[in-house]
């Protein structure tokens, strides 16, 4: 898979110059993929809060990787995977950081970057109730969820980008938005 407005020889091209050290083409390539990494970041880590810190990461991990890329017509699915690695990476550094400072202060630490004083308005807190629902959805019916309906993927790309047949992607997306759909009813909890 390609992206969408860079063609196979192109993005040969991008690739190459990049590997070279041509910052034009590594910018170029970062413009064209930044927004559905990140929208796969948040599929994987489900926290907001999380994804600019992430995706500088993804974005050095990947140039200093760039040369294992083999194939250029597979970044899409390459990038992919290494913003999903550091996803988990950066989740689980953060669960353990957050493990350590309850038992440092004997009570769990939350994230005190709330809103203001005055709250939200109805469409901020609507918004913010399906958010946590996204978030709460287990990572195999968030991660095609998100990149269906956030970067609107079909479903061949979201089934090789996370190495599932298609029939498996059609089925966790049922699954998410039954899901979601209980949650916001109330059937089920956050």
């Amino acid at each position: 898979m390609t992206s969408m407005s860079i063609d196979g020889e192109s993005l040969r091209q991008l690739v190459a110059e990049a590997r070279q050290g041509d910052r034009a083409a590594a910018d170029r390539l970062v413009r064209e993929h930044a927004s559905w990494v990140r929208s796969a970041i948040y599929a994987v880590t489900g926290r907001a809060d999380l994804v600019e810190d992430v995706a500088q990461q993804v974005w050095t991990r990947a140039w200093e990787q760039l040369g294992t890329l083999e194939d250029p017509r597979r970044l899409r699915a390459w990038l992919y995977t290494i913003a999903r690695n550091t996803a988990i990476d950066a989740s689980i550094a953060r669960r353990r950081q957050r493990e350590l400072a309850a038992t440092l202060d004997g009570q769990a630490v939350c994230d005190r970057r709330g809103r203001g004083p005055f709250g939200a308005a109805a469409g901020d807190e609507l918004h913010e109730t399906l958010l946590r629902a996204v978030q709460a959805l287990p990572a195999i019916y968030r991660e095609p969820f998100v990149l269906r309906h956030l970067e609107g993927w079909n479903y061949a790309e979201i089934g090789e980008t996370l190495g599932l047949p298609v029939e498996s992607v059609e089925t966790r997306l049922v699954r998410a938005r039954r899901l979601l759909r209980e949650m916001l009813q109330g059937k089920v909890e956050p």
